[in-house]
């Protein structure tokens, strides 16, 4: 995730805090003796040159300040944010839940703590050491992807999701043996993580349609908070979410890594399920994309923060992607 300046860069931890919350415990733990992790990353960085990865400076050193980080976001609950991104979210980190919430009662509040900030040599934190294997495979690959790419944010997260969840029961297979308990626990991991990725789209899609009604006056704000807080009790079973925990702000984030997920995963499928075809694809992708600047001139846009470059931005790359996948089956 990226927010604001420091929160501007990705937060990956973030999407899926309240799923693993809700496993934490029945997985395989990630080995605590530095000399068995720092080789178990090697091991996995290795995996990632042979699908075609650069070498990163993320996890090379052991932060021992920060046990977990702690991010807040806040909404209005009378607009939908389209991602993380939206302006419309004020996203602050480093406070309390107190401080989250002072002054912003009638707000959606999303508060959490999360295991690693994703950013360009980001430190193994005890957090993700003191976590499950599968989760560590899944920052570890998540981040490292993101320092390959420049794409639009919305579809960079999905993108890096789609290779984390396929990358991992490669490498768990390789690794442990395809009857080991790693390589099942890792397994089943990826496997709920993309279920929970199709829920995550289609219970925001449902609240989207509600929002279109409320933004065409078809209903009122009482009648949307009624209908909306329906939804999130639905969605909140379907999703692993804390009753009365999701709101408009924690979905919107959890939609970021979502939205493209199918278009991506597409892709793998049709380029045969090869990690190495996909992520040359989307470097090519990347080489290709128009500009920021080259997106706000051909749909007049002027406001440069504004959701709808963001909206613009993600739709035009994701022309892009169905050119390039069109061009890469025919060579």
């Amino acid at each position: 995730m990226r927010l604001n300046s420091r929160i501007s860069k990705r937060l990956a931890a973030l999407a899926l805090a309240v799923a693993v919350a809700v496993t934490a415990g029945c997985g395989v733990s990630v080995p605590r003796q530095e000399s068995r992790w720092t080789a178990l990353l090697e091991e996995v960085r290795a995996f990632e040159r042979r699908i075609g990865f650069s070498r990163t400076d993320n996890f090379l050193d052991l932060s021992k300040e920060e046990e977990a980080i702690t991010v807040c976001g806040r909404a209005s609950r009378l607009y939908l944010p389209y991602s993380y991104q939206d302006p419309a979210i004020q996203w602050r980190n480093s406070v309390t839940e107190q401080e989250c919430r002072k002054g912003f009662e009638g707000s959606d509040i999303f508060y959490s703590k999360v295991e690693a900030w994703g950013e360009v040599g980001t430190p193994v934190t005890p957090s993700m050491l003191e976590g499950r294997l599968d989760r560590f495979f899944y920052l570890v690959i998540h981040e490292d992807c993101h320092d390959q790419f420049d794409l639009p944010y919305g579809v960079e997260e999905a993108l890096c999701n789609v290779i984390a969840y396929k990358a991992m029961p490669v490498f768990s297979r390789e690794r442990y043996g395809a009857n080991s308990r790693e390589h099942k626990v890792v397994s089943q991991y990826a496997d709920r993580q993309e279920v929970l990725t199709r829920g995550t789209k289609a219970s925001y899609e449902q609240l989207e349609k509600l929002y279109g009604r409320y933004g065409r006056k078809e209903v009122s704000a009482e009648e949307l908070l009624r209908e909306r807080a329906a939804l999130f009790r639905k969605a909140e079973k379907a999703l692993a979410w804390r009753r009365g925990a999701l709101n408009n702000v924690g979905l919107a984030n959890d939609m970021t890594y979502s939205r493209h997920y199918p278009l991506i995963e597409s892709a793998y499928n049709a380029l045969g399920r090869d990690l190495e075809r996909t992520v040359a694809l989307f470097k090519r992708v990347d080489e290709i994309k128009p500009s920021r600047q080259a997106v706000m001139k051909r749909h007049r846009i002027t406001d440069e923060k504004g959701v709808e470059l963001i909206r613009a931005y993600e739709a035009e790359v994701v022309n892009v992607i169905e050119q390039a996948l069109a061009e890469a089956l025919q060579s």
